[in-house]
């Protein structure tokens, strides 16, 4: 019962840290060494896989 309230909402989470990707990678573009390492944490805070993606936007060395 129930179980697809449950996907909406996993749906909308993926789409909302799609989104947010979506803005870290145009600011990671921009971004200083400071910055960078700031925007690499608010990555690991949003998802699982954040190291993979951390390490394709070259955040940290």
């Amino acid at each position: 019962m129930g179980g697809i309230v449950e996907r909406h909402k996993e749906l909308a989470r993926r789409r909302h840290r799609r989104k947010k990707l979506a803005i870290i990678k145009r600011k990671a573009a921009k971004a200083s060494t400071s910055e960078k390492a700031v925007l690499a944490q608010k990555l690991r805070n949003m998802t699982p896989g954040a190291e993979s993606i951390i390490a394709a936007l070259n955040l940290e060395e």
